[in-house]
C-alpha cells in the first residue's frame, strides 16, 4: 500500500519540504559509487551512521542528526521522500518554513533515541529519514485526519488506486510499525520498526500545540479535518491503449 498523492496540495510554496528532498538526494549522490564497493560502504555508514552502543556510551550524538540523511538504497530513499513529499507541505503550511525545519529534526531525533532505547548495545548501523518522516505523519494525522489520500494497492498483480481519508492509512501504517516491532529484534539489524513508532508519537506530541493554537477540535469543525484552502480534484483519463483480449 503505497500513498501516490494527497488531494491537498499547500497553499503557499513549501521550501523547507523541497529542501530536505534535494538535501537526501544531494548526500545520496555524495557516496552512491561507494555502493559498488561493500567494505567502503560500510566504513561509511560506520563513521556516519547511528550506532545504538555508541550513543549508549555516550558517545557520537550527531550521528542522531547525521544518521537522517543517508539512505542504504534507491527504494529506500524513494520512498522516504515521497512520504516526505506527500505529508509535509501542508504541516509546512501550518507551522512556518522554520518551525517546520525544527520540527522535523526533533521528530527525526526523537526517532532515533526511541530506537537506542529499544536495542541500546546494538552494533548495527542506522540510516534512513523515516523517523523524521513518521512524526511528519503522526502531525498529519492530527492536524488533518480527513484529508483525502490516493493509495495504489499492489497485491501480486492487482493493482488499483483507491482514495480513503488520511486517518485510515496512516492508522494503518502507525499499526503496521507497532506489530512488526513487537515481533523484530532490533539488535539483527533490518527495520528499525520502534523508530518509526516513536516518531510518529513525537511528530504527532509536537504538533498538539499548533492544533492547540489553532482551536483543538474547533479547528476540525472549521476546516472538517481538512488542510484549510480548497481541495484538489483530479481526473483520471481514459487510456488510448486498446485492450487486447485472449481468443
Amino acid at each position: 500500500m503505497f500513498p501516490i498523492r494527497d488531494h491537498n496540495p499547500s497553499g503557499r510554496t513549501p521550501y523547507v519540504t523541497y529542501a530536505l528532498i534535494a538535501i537526501n538526494v544531494v548526500v545520496f549522490l555524495g557516496y552512491w559509487g561507494l555502493f559498488s564497493d561493500a567494505r567502503a560502504l560500510n566504513a561509511f555508514f560506520m563513521d556516519w551512521a547511528l550506532i545504538p552502543a555508541l550513543v549508549t556510551d555516550g558517545g557520537s550524538p550527531m550521528r542522531l542528526l547525521t544518521s537522517m540523511f543517508l539512505h542504504g538504497g534507491l527504494m529506500h530513499l524513494g520512498g522516504n521522500m515521497l512520504f516526505l513529499w506527500i505529508f509535509g507541505d501542508n504541516l509546512e503550511d501550518e507551522m512556518g518554513h522554520g518551525g517546520f525545519l525544527m520540527f522535523y529534526l526533533a521528530s527525526g531525533i526523537g526517532a532515533g533515541l526511541i530506537h537506542v532505547l529499544s536495542a541500546p548495545y546494538s552494533a548495527v548501523p542506522t540510516v534512513g529519514a523515516s523517523g523524521a518522516i513518521a512524526g511528519v505523519m503522526g502531525g498529519y494525522l492530527l492536524m488533518f485526519p480527513k484529508a483525502r489520500v490516493d493509495i495504489l494497492i499492489i497485491f501480486i498483480i492487482f493493482f488499483r488506486i483507491f482514495t480513503i481519508p488520511a486517518w485510515i492509512m496512516l492508522a494503518l501504517w502507525f499499526a503496521l510499525q507497532v506489530v512488526n516491532g513487537s515481533y523484530a529484534d532490533p539488535d539483527m539489524g533490518g527495520v528499525a520498526y520502534w523508530a518509526h513508532a516513536g516518531g510518529f508519537i513525537v511528530g504527532l506530541a509536537l504538533t498538539a500545540p499548533v492544533w492547540m493554537r489553532r482551536g483543538g477540535p474547533r479547528f476540525w469543525d472549521k476546516t472538517q479535518g481538512h488542510p484549510p484552502h480548497p481541495e484538489a480534484q483530479y481526473r483520471y483519463a481514459r487510456t488510448n491503449v486498446p485492450t487486447v483480449r485472449r481468443r
